[in-house]
This record gives structure tokens, C-alpha cells and sequence, in this order.
């Protein structure tokens, strides 16, 4: 039977899947699953959505040479097949030779012998973590003591599994924090790769190769937003890029790319957007003219135009405008010009 203490537990790891600080969540869910269930180590894994290797993003108690073979070596033995297939959590004192499929039971397995009979412990418990019906990681308790991990240990940890699962995600609340619009398009963008974001279908500007360069040139600067607006074929969408500053270490740092179709606003047409645009970043008529291969004229039309769409009454008030509300397509040359940063004195986002 469920005791107080062990309920106290879960309740306050289930509390944990609201902390933005994911690291340190993942770190205090292992000291709380501790209160629940018997155990001298455990870890918590993460699969990494870009290349599918497993990582620990939080462990006590274990050796690093065992907390290292779990991660990369574990994954590779027939129990690893067994406990994703299994609804609860399996261990090594209900470790029950599978006669249909002949498959070696753990104890009598390499894994054990040379990994973590060695380390000192004699039962373990490991549980496949699942979020939004996706793996995305393992969770493994071990104790010295044999004989511990009984059909109630079991089920108690398979009860607390969906909350682990939902802080071992490196893709859960990224976009939390930033109140994505339910019809928006996002994914996140690292040094390695692309992550899509569950709940939302995949960022179409990505696909262009001048918006990546924007991104990356993004991502090496100190900026925390861009609002901006981009072309996919003949529609536009609003687009807003993010640098990523909390949550698992795999998306942290990680720049979020999220749009949603927009017209072009004030009835501006793409030449004045790149007009305004570039006045905006400071130059002068004659330099938009040079930079365009259009006449001093036309470029002096093109604001005039944008002067009266916007109903600004000068070329400053514009720019202003242009700034604030994100009413630009810049190119990586013109970031240090447009990204938002973060106030000196001022306490990074959370």
C-alpha cells in the first residue's frame, strides 16, 4: 500500500514539471523519487531529438563510468527492448525468463555483469518515459541491497512516470514561456539540427536558405527576439525568433523560429518593407538607391509612400514604428541593428 510519504512524493515531482529550470527540476525529482522508493542511485535520461543517442540530464548516487554505460551502452542490450515494451517498469528480482521468445534473462546478462554488479548494486528498476506519446528517455533506480524491487515498486514508479517523462523532454514548455499561438508554426534550431516542437507543424521559412542565415547570425548574437516579417512563395507570415535561455540543456541556448501568416501590414508593398527597412537601419536615400539599383527618386518616392501609409510624419517616426511593432526583413548584416537585448543590470528571462 501506497504510504503517505510516498504520495507526498510523486505530488511534489508532478509539481515539478511547472519549474522552467528544467535541469534543476530534473536533479530534485530524483532526490524526491528517492523519498518513494528505495534507492542508492538513479538517473534520468533524455533522447536527444536530433540524433537518438541517449544523455543523462540528471543522476545520484552512480559511478561516472556507470552513468555512462547506461547512457550509451545500455540502450544496446535486449533488456533496453524489454523495458520499452513492458506497461510496467521491470526489474531484476522480477526478472522472469520469457519462454516464447527465449530472451536471457538480465541477471545472467553482460550488462550486469560487467556494469552493474560491479558498481555495487544488486536489484534495479528501470521505466521507459513517454510524453505527448512520444519515448523520450529512460529513468533506472538501483540499490545494493538484492530482492527490493517487488510488483509494488513496480507500479509506484510507473505511477510517477508520465511526470519524469514530461521533465526528461527536451522539447516540453519551450515554447511556453513565449505563448505561442495554437495555429503557429515553430521548431527550434540548434548548432546540430532542427527539433519540431509537439503541438505545432514545422516553421515553412526554414525551408528558405536565406532565412537560415538569418538564424545563425541570429544565434551568434547576444540578442533574445527578432520580430520580423518573411516571404514563403507569394505569402508572408510574421516571424519571431527567440534565443532559448532555460530548460533542458539540450534546447538551451537554442534559437525558437516561430511564424504565423500575416499580410504585409499598412498596405505596404515588398519594395517599401526593404525601403523602410533599410532606412530604418539608418541608411540614406542615396545609399538605398545604390544598394537597390534604383534612382534617388524612386527611393525618395518609396518613402514618401510609406510616410503616408503608415501615417508617420517623418522618416525618424517610421523607423520607430518600423522597430517596435517588427515591420522589417533584415539580413544577417543588419541584426546589430534590429535584435532585441536584454537591459544591462537586468535578470535574464525564466
Amino acid at each position: 500500500m501506497v504510504s503517505h510519504q510516498q504520495l507526498a512524493a510523486a505530488t511534489r515531482i508532478g509539481m515539478l514539471t511547472r519549474e522552467r529550470d528544467t535541469a534543476s527540476a530534473c536533479v530534485q525529482a530524483l532526490h524526491e523519487l528517492r523519498r518513494a522508493l528505495p534507492l542508492d542511485a538513479a538517473t534520468l535520461l533524455t533522447i536527444d531529438p536530433i540524433t537518438g543517442t541517449h544523455l543523462q540530464v540528471a543522476g545520484i548516487g552512480y559511478p561516472a563510468a556507470t552513468s555512462e554505460a547506461l547512457a550509451a551502452e545500455f540502450v544496446s542490450t535486449p533488456w533496453y527492448a524489454n523495458v520499452v515494451r513492458q506497461p510496467l517498469p521491470p526489474s531484476i528480482t522480477e526478472d522472469a525468463e520469457d519462454a516464447a521468445s527465449g530472451a536471457q534473462r538480465f541477471r545472467n546478462g553482460w550488462f550486469y555483469a560487467e556494469r552493474v554488479r560491479p558498481a555495487g548494486f544488486r536489484d534495479a528498476l528501470t521505466g521507459a518515459l513517454r510524453h505527448d506519446g512520444r519515448l523520450v528517455g529512460l529513468v533506472n533506480v538501483s540499490v545494493e541491497g538484492p530482492d527490493t524491487y517487488d510488483t509494488e515498486a513496480r507500479r509506484l514508479l510507473a505511477s510517477i512516470l508520465p511526470a519524469l517523462g514530461a521533465l526528461a523532454d527536451p522539447t516540453a514548455h519551450t515554447g511556453d514561456p513565449h505563448d505561442l499561438p495554437a495555429d503557429a508554426r515553430a521548431n527550434l534550431v540548434t548548432a546540430d539540427g532542427v527539433i519540431d516542437l509537439p503541438g505545432h507543424g514545422p516553421a515553412h521559412v526554414l525551408d528558405d536558405d536565406a532565412f537560415r542565415h538569418l538564424v545563425e547570425a541570429f544565434a551568434a548574437s547576444e540578442g533574445l527576439r527578432l520580430r520580423l516579417l518573411w516571404p514563403v512563395g507569394q505569402r508572408w507570415n510574421r516571424v519571431v525568433l527567440r534565443r532559448c535561455t532555460t530548460g533542458s540543456p539540450l534546447t538551451r541556448r537554442a534559437v525558437l523560429v516561430s511564424e504565423t501568416p500575416a499580410r504585409l501590414p499598412y498596405g505596404l508593398s515588398p519594395r517599401e518593407l526593404e525601403v523602410l527597412t533599410r532606412a530604418a537601419r539608418g541608411q540614406t536615400n542615396q545609399a538605398i538607391a545604390q544598394a537597390l539599383f534604383l534612382s534617388p527618386r524612386t527611393v525618395h518616392s518609396h518613402v514618401e509612400h510609406v510616410l503616408r501609409k503608415t501615417g508617420c510624419a517623418s522618416r525618424a517616426e517610421a523607423t520607430a514604428l518600423a522597430v517596435r511593432d517588427g515591420v522589417l526583413r533584415p539580413r544577417p548584416e543588419d541584426l546589430e541593428h534590429f535584435v532585441e537585448r536584454m537591459a544591462e543590470g537586468q535578470a535574464r528571462p525564466r
